[in-house]
């Protein structure tokens, strides 16, 4: 799946040099080309130089510029990581060297910077000073001070740039959200304003030049003795989220055990099991920071492999967050930062599935329509982004109490150009997939659309068109009997609309799904007028033609008596 739009970010900067007579601080930022924007991403950066040292800002400079430098000179390949690591440890290695020289003695320098790609911040980080993360109302540091733990040595660096010969960098991945708020300080910030007081200057939600100005001012004024950097960078839009991404991120995630009824995990508290499926347990909770009801999506290892677990929870996540639908289930929101363990967080839906319902009786034609279009426009979104589902049944769609319907379970579609599952993983429900599925076919358009049009056929008429199948059965494809003979209110046009959609045959289904949809939609009405007496032919056809056969055979005979 091609991934959209482009990262945007507004910046602020600010450094002052407060009561020394030198600015030993710089910071830099590299917005890029759009072009290396997309191949490397952005970066910036914050370095201090260390004050007992010759040429302090000249070895801080130095720094962010060799940075900047050697990491749009990388090739995108390798990544934002190692792009960092090389340039700064080739730099380190000099620094090292020439703070045993006479004109750069004991040059040294903090340093902390994060490049920014995609929907990802790498973070790397020596010395003291310090990276924060503001989201949602709350500040996060995302570094540690390489500084001696005893109280009164705490301005003591034991690690910077320039006192090893062998940089140790400290690196850290986040994934970023839209709105947050990342900053870099030198300690002449962090060291006078407490984290209460930085969050509530990131808090006041001003630009992010007024913000970096305010965060420097209110650290000279509040006695600060030394110079005082701040850079803060605005989040304001990011790429659509890629599969790569989202896969990283879960990768990282262990696997863990559902709740109990009642314990919590990352703050969301289990209050029900509402399944326990093949493939995954689902839990309602209750999430405790804004009191939402969720449904936490959990998966069991009995039967797919790890890897596979992981590629269908990316898949749900990734789509859930890219299929623009009011008929195909989205995200709950949740802080990257938030979840310890592998399971997906989805919105609570208040009603029940096109299943259950059926276990009631089957629908009337008028809201049987009325849901069998609005599940036919949630495929179709999917397919317009060249997403297969591979699993629509009447278990995949929610009928919400709302009136609405959510097609929801998308941990096995398809998507263009990302890893799929191993052959022997491949999903799919039996009954409900194409005879071409059982050659070999991974699940296509038209795999989906014979997979929906069985859906409709049971959910007008509760029966199986080819009849229901097992897991171990080789299904036989013959010709299926209309709706109609089912249930015979069902119009003409509706028993060729479902007809056409499950043919055995791929090229005498519909092109695609709109095409099914423009049926139903446009197909005629569903008023059932006052009905005929059906004559007996229609009612029993055996039945006429035994009459037929006696009538025939006594007229028969009476010709012959008379002669």
């Amino acid at each position: 799946m091609r991934s959209e739009g482009e990262l945007v970010v507004a910046i602020g900067f600010a450094s002052l040099t407060g009561p020394r007579a030198e600015n030993q601080d710089f910071g830099g930022v590299h917005l890029a080309t759009a072009l290396e924007r997309a191949r490397h991403g952005i970066i910036a950066a914050v370095a201090d130089g260390v004050s007992g040292g010759k040429a302090g800002r000249v070895a801080a400079e130095l720094a962010v510029r060799a940075l900047i430098e050697g990491f749009y000179a990388m090739p995108d390949t390798v990544g934002p990581a190692r792009a960092m690591q090389a340039p700064l440890a080739a730099y380190n290695r000099w620094l090292h060297a020439q703070s045993c020289g006479e004109i750069m003695t004991n040059s040294a320098a903090t340093f902390t910077a994060f490049a920014l790609r995609g929907r990802r911040a790498h973070l790397v980080h020596v010395g003291d000073s310090r990276a924060w993360r503001f989201s949602n109302g709350r500040l996060t540091c995302l570094t540690s001070d390489h500084v001696r733990s005893e109280p009164d040595l705490r301005h003591v660096l034991i690690r910077a740039l320039g006192i090893e010969s062998e940089l140790r960098l400290d690196h850290a991945d986040i994934e970023l959200s839209e709105h947050d708020r990342l900053l870099l300080t030198s300690d002449g910030v962090h060291g006078v304003l407490s984290p209460a007081k930085i969050a509530a200057i990131l808090g006041a939600n001003t630009s992010a030049e007024a913000t970096a100005d305010e965060l420097a001012q209110a650290a000279i004024s509040a006695g600060g003795k030394d110079n005082a950097t701040a850079l803060v960078i605005d989040i304001v839009r990011l790429p659509a989220p890629d599969h790569d991404g989202i896969l990283a991120g879960l990768s990282a995630l262990p696997f863990a055990q559902p709740p109990g009824l009642g314990e919590s995990i990352d703050g969301f508290r289990a209050t029900r099991v509402l399944s326990e499926g093949r493939h995954a347990t689902l839990l309602e909770a209750v999430d405790s920071e804004d009191g939402s009801r969720v449904v936490l999506k959990f998966p069991r290892r009995e039967v797919l492999s790890e890897r596979a677990l992981r590629l269908a929870f990316a898949r749900e996540l990734l789509l859930a967050q890219r299929v623009a639908s009011p008929f195909v289930l989205a995200a709950h929101p949740v802080r990257p930062d938030r979840q310890c363990a592998l399971y997906v967080v989805q919105p609570f839906l208040e009603g029940e599935t096109m299943a259950q319902r059926m276990e009631r009786g089957l629908p009337g034609l008028k809201p049987g329509l009325d849901a069998s279009i609005k599940l036919t426009r949630a495929v179709a979104a999917l397919h317009r982004i060249d997403v297969v589902h591979r699993d629509i049944k009447p278990d995949n769609a929610m009928l919400t109490a709302d009136g609405g319907l959510k097609l929801i379970d998308l941990g096995v579609a398809r998507l263009p150009r990302v890893e799929d599952f191993r052959v022997d993983e491949i999903p799919g429900t039996p009954g409900y997939m194409a005879p071409e599925q059982f050659e070999g076919n991974a699940g296509d358009a038209l795999t989906d659309q014979f997979a929906l049009g069985v859906t409709l056929y049971r959910w007008f008429t509760g029966k199986w068109p080819y009849g229901e199948q097992e897991a171990f059965q080789r299904p036989r494809f013959g010709r299926a009997a209309a709706p109609s003979r089912h249930r015979s209110e069902i119009p003409s046009w509706l028993d060729d609309a479902i007809l056409t959609a499950i043919q055995p045959e791929r090229d005498a289904r519909f092109g695609d799904v709109v095409e099914l949809l423009r049926k139903l939609e446009g197909g005629g009405t569903l008023e059932i007028g006052p009905r005929r007496a059906l004559p007996l032919v229609e009612r029993n056809p055996v039945l006429f033609w035994q009459l037929v056969s006696i009538a025939l055979g006594v007229a028969l005979l009476a010709s012959l008596i008379a002669r």
